[in-house]
């Protein structure tokens, strides 16, 4: 009988085990002391938001995006980002760094301010993009924020494991295969990091002004989720109806490129009769399904990291899967940085796990499956009576959880075998002690927390907001890390006038040209 993935994966030994490969993309809301969306520009200290290697912004211009390094180590990663975090905080004068995923007070769409990213090609494409996002969905979904976790295995893991499965592919394809390998396993299980991560079970009543919903009223205009665990995940969030039209196939690289690029070429209706432009200025990228792959909402997306003005499909299909983008976790509104290191290094557990499972192809029946699992775990995880279906038969959350639970215990006690130390079986317990006691879950803890205060979400999102400035600012920049954040900052603002004075297409002949490829 052929041996299992986990137990080849058991046969290497320290001196073949490097670890994983990592790092974090984290969104967040400026906010004036009103605890209201910051109408004000991209702080100028903070260099070009469109050529800055660490410190960006996502939709808005009040949605920073701080990015780490790749990182060898879950400290080193944690520790790059509190720094960005530690520089952000010293340039904005009297805002705060809003802390949970669903928003600060908002009114409207008017009140959310499109990222700009200078007169460059590249920049008012980037800035075309967002305008596609308003007309499409409106800018009040677009003004949440969550946390992106990047995570691989370096070269040298993957020849090892290539020759111990006896795989006899070029390494690229390899590597392709087997990335796609573990993203089946993630979505079969994706549930789970809900349960255990989802931290955005209230909002702000300004964020649903107008809208139906079915929430509870909190009061002091908040109202929540009583079983949610995230509602930056659930209706409320990231959907819409053109996208619910999709088939995209996560089974392998071929089928997710061919499809994600059937709906950046299928038109979409009602996004004709909106057209690209009103008047002179340009309001799409284009009228199909997708404007471009990043438009795709998902909750994984494999990743290769794209050369300048070449586009997300194509990066893979030249040079294959580099990286997985996990992008389906909440805030942890607790912590300065929004991410923690037990939750990190649970991730690393989880994911290594779903690369050495059994992953068969995901047929129509187990998507649909896998779509309500995560959809019930998003708006009502937190009930114990709620029950998920593995095709085996419907069982309760906790008993799956668990179930998922003790399938990693092995896996950790091998990992912290080749690393030394107990961090893996450590950050399982952890997990574990929430399942048991879904008080200890993060979103649980929010409404703990702001019952205790005594304030809704936008008060109560303040007071933490203010905690994290008060910590981050106790121990600020100073020397050489100062000194090269600030080197960063002059320059990207360098680089982008270059990449302004270069220019040498009208942006008519460079966005013709960009959709041509």
């Amino acid at each position: 009988m052929a041996e299992s993935r986990h137990q080849l994966f058991g046969q290497f030994t320290a001196s073949q085990w490097s670890g994983f490969r990592k790092g974090a993309e984290k969104e967040g809301l400026r906010v004036d002391r009103n605890g209201f969306i910051a109408q004000t520009p991209h702080p100028r200290a903070l260099g070009s938001a469109l050529t800055h290697p660490q410190i960006t912004t996502d939709y808005s211009e009040a949605l920073l995006e701080l990015i780490t390094p790749v990182c060898d180590s879950t400290a080193a990663m944690l520790s790059s980002l509190r720094d960005t975090h530690r520089y952000v905080q010293q340039h904005l004068g009297d805002e705060l760094f809003w802390g949970a995923s669903m928003p600060c007070e908002i009114n409207g769409d008017s009140s959310i301010p499109i990222a700009r990213y200078g007169t460059s090609n590249i920049g008012r494409l980037k800035h075309v993009y967002r305008q596609g996002l308003a007309v499409r969905y409106g800018r009040v979904m677009q003004s949440i924020a969550g946390a992106h976790y990047n995570v691989s295995l370096p070269d040298s893991f993957w020849g090892i494991w290539q020759q111990a499965l006896g795989n006899r592919q070029n390494l690229q394809d390899f590597k392709s295969d087997q990335y796609f390998w573990l993203i089946r396993n993630f979505r079969r299980r994706s549930w789970l990091l809900m349960l255990l991560f989802g931290a955005s079970p209230a909002l702000d009543a300004s964020f649903v002004a107008g809208v139906r919903h079915n929430l509870a009223d909190w009061g002091h205009r908040t109202w929540y989720g009583p079983e949610a665990t995230s509602l930056r995940m659930g209706d409320l969030g990231y959907h819409n109806n053109a996208q619910s039209s999709l088939n995209i196939c996560f089974n392998e690289l071929e089928t997710y490129t061919k499809t994600l690029y059937r709906a950046i070429h299928t038109p979409w209706p009602p996004y004709e009769a909106i057209g690209t432009r009103d008047g002179d200025r340009f309001i799409q990228i284009n009228t199909s399904i997708l404007q471009i792959e990043n438009e795709y909402y998902s909750a994984v997306r494999p990743k290769r990291t794209t050369r300048r003005e070449e586009k997300p499909i194509q990066a893979l299909e030249a040079r294959g899967v580099e990286y997985i983008e996990v992008r389906c976790l909440d805030l942890d509104p607790f912590s300065p940085v929004g991410m923690n290191e037990q939750q990190i290094d649970f991730l690393d557990l989880f994911l290594l796990d779903c690369l050495l499972s059994d992953s068969p192809r995901i047929g129509d029946d187990e998507c649909e499956r896998l779509d309500d699992n995560y959809k019930d775990v998003v708006s009502r995880g937190r009930s114990p009576e709620l029950t998920l279906c593995d095709g085996r038969g419907p069982t309760t959350v906790g008993e799956s959880a668990l179930r998922l639970l003790d399938r990693l215990q092995g896996l950790a006690g091998q990992l912290d075998g080749l690393a030394g130390g107990d961090t893996y079986r450590n950050a399982l317990t952890a997990q574990r002690a929430k399942v048991e006691n879904p008080e200890l879950l993060p979103s649980a803890q929010v409404l703990q927390a702001m019952k205790t205060s005594g304030l809704g979400h936008r008060d109560w999102g303040m007071e933490m907001a203010r905690q994290h400035r008060e910590t981050l600012l106790a121990e600020p920049l100073e020397g050489t890390a100062l000194a090269e954040f600030e080197r960063m900052s002059a320059d990207s603002l360098a680089e982008q006038v270059e990449m302004e004075r270069s220019d040498s297409l009208s942006f008519e002949d460079f966005l013709a040209q960009y959709l041509r490829n």
